[in-house]
């Protein structure tokens, strides 16, 4: 045991959650150490690439005040950093007129009193001089607070400040196994390479493999209802003479269409000449058994998926995008789903007691929180309960005892939002 190592906190998971985690358990002072099983920054997961989404604008009336919170916390680690990684827009969310998540959505900007402009058809082409066109029956909100994280970079970032704060950062290294330490309390973390680690917490934000390994360490008795999906983000060519057209610089927002099926983007910025549009949804799959592809063309799915996105392109967008010829560039991502798509943040408890906290489930809307979950993850660890009770308000729809009566967890008054295929 006296060669082991030894740490407050040991994180399982480098994605943008456990990489949050770990720099706001090292800026307190804990002896921090995060573990990844791929390389870091590596594509297997849900925090890679070049643009996330960051919105306040949700059904949901609590992810409101968070993503409110969050955004500022963004720019707190912006500065300890000293570059960008969080490029500022505005958010328009549209859709039909009568649609039970945007209906909620507008009164959640009226209640949290976020600042919002109600857009119909002819108010919505003057607003963004013509180049978003909205159907005689929709409608539209914008919002202040809105715009495009760049994940890759967002998590060397988290990385970086770890290490700064005195963190250890170890890559290459699958855990397989978590155990109380029934001679000195805490937990000991063990790697499929032999290595052991004891920690006096440990927060466990290991993503699409989540659900696998407290499957394992708990021996069964705790089933995490979490489904990982794979999707595909597709980029659609600007045409020539509307490059500057979809730029953050031109004023172009970021946005969700409430419409059949889901459809969200970014502005131009990643790729040049190219913009964001995809259909917020994919298809059950293995983790390690992913294709990596969309389904094959022709398909049933794909044409399907591809001819939303088209039509949906072709009337928004109007002439300012190439929508005929189909995306020039898909790229695969993983989300991992809860039946009500809402967080799991909790103690694993069992024998685990308070000394695992949990967190998973993030159901592709959860980018945008990663600095606010990772201070809330080391209050629960350093806490326990009595922090958790104080963080009630916030954490109360994501703990697990949600689904002990009501397999599908929370539940609500408007529709699912991902289309699964």
């Amino acid at each position: 045991m006296e060669n082991l190592g030894r740490f407050d906190v040991i994180v399982i998971g480098a994605g943008v959650m456990g990489s949050s985690t770990a720099y706001q358990a090292a800026k307190r002072g804990q002896k921090t150490l995060l573990v990844e099983q791929f390389d870091f920054l590596h594509y297997r997961g849900s925090s890679h690439g070049e643009s996330r989404t960051i919105r306040a604008t949700y059904p949901e009336p609590y992810y409101v005040p968070m993503a409110i919170e969050s955004e500022k916390l963004w720019r707190d680690a912006e500065s300890e950093i000293g570059y960008k990684v969080y490029f500022k827009a505005q958010q328009l969310d549209l859709g039909p007129v009568e649609n039970s998540s945007l209906v909620a959505l507008i009164a959640n900007c009226e209640k949290h009193s976020l600042n919002h402009q109600i857009l119909n058809r002819h108010r919505a082409k003057e607003y963004f001089t013509g180049k978003i066109e909205l159907p005689d029956d929709w409608t539209a909100a914008v919002t202040e607070l809105g715009g495009v994280l760049k994940p890759t970079k967002a998590v060397a970032m988290f990385q970086a400040l770890a290490i700064k704060h005195g963190a250890a950062l170890k890559d290459k290294t699958e855990i397989i196994d978590l155990v109380t330490d029934k001679h000195r309390g805490g937990v000991l973390v063990s790697s499929r390479s032999g290595e052991t680690f004891w920690g006096k917490k440990c927060v466990v934000t290991a993503g699409a493999w989540v659900s696998k390994l407290i499957q394992k360490v708990s021996n069964g008795a705790t089933i995490l209802p979490i489904q990982p999906i794979e999707t595909n983000v597709f980029y659609w060519k600007i045409k020539e003479g509307h490059e500057h057209d979809y730029t953050i610089e031109s004023g172009f927002p970021s946005f969700a269409s409430y419409g059949e099926p889901y459809i969200y983007g970014t502005p131009a910025l990643e790729y040049p000449d190219l913009i964001k549009v995809a259909v917020h949804g994919g298809r059950e799959c293995d983790p390690n058994k992913r294709t990596w592809k969309p389904p094959a063309s022709g398909t049933e799915g794909i044409t399907m998926v591809i001819g939303h996105l088209k039509e949906w392109i072709k009337s928004t967008f109007g002439n300012g995008v190439d929508w005929e010829d189909g995306p020039v560039i898909s790229q695969s991502c993983l989300y991992s789903m809860t039946p009500d798509e809402d967080y799991i943040i909790d103690f694993l408890g069992g024998g685990f007691n308070e000394d695992v906290v949990v967190a998973g489930g993030f159901s592709g809307h959860g980018f945008k929180m990663a600095p606010l979950v990772g201070r809330i993850l080391v209050d629960m660890a350093t806490g326990g309960k009595a922090a958790a009770e104080q963080l009630d308000e916030v954490i109360k729809h994501f703990k697990l005892g949600r689904f002990k009566d009501n397999p599908r967890g929370n539940v609500k008054e408007f529709e699912d939002q991902v289309r699964l295929k």
